[in-house]
């Protein structure tokens, strides 16, 4: 049951995510792109950068910020899985950039998205 509950939680916030970056001029190149090392959940391109956004969606702020759950690990993980994306692609010649997403809502209810370019690096 929980499980569901977070999945559709999940691709709520990549919904608002991807209109958010479509709104500042992104192309989304793929949503949920799984390999064995993990999954991305937005991979867009951002005039000739590919850039990895990892979406983090809260109801509230309980557990703290959004952003704080991508740590070292989740970061290694995106990047393997990035890896995988730009070999599969024959992708060499363009930047690439590692984005957060974190989207909550404040306790009168106003929605918060935040845009976190180059959060991580390598």
């Amino acid at each position: 049951m929980m499980k569901t509950h977070n999945v559709k939680k999940g691709n709520q916030g990549e919904e608002l995510a991807a209109a958010f970056l479509e709104n500042a001029n992104h192309r989304i190149r793929e949503r949920n792109y799984k390999k064995p090392s993990g999954e991305v959940d937005l991979i867009t391109e951002d005039g000739d950068t590919i850039v990895f956004v990892e979406v983090k969606y809260r109801r509230n702020l309980q557990y703290g910020y959004p952003r704080e759950a991508v740590n070292r690990s989740k970061q290694k993980r995106i990047l393997k899985t990035a890896l995988w994306y730009l070999k599969e692609k024959k992708i060499a010649d363009y930047n690439i950039r590692f984005d957060v997403i974190e989207i909550y809502f404040e306790d009168d209810g106003q929605q918060i998205i935040n845009h976190f370019e180059n959060a991580f690096c390598f």
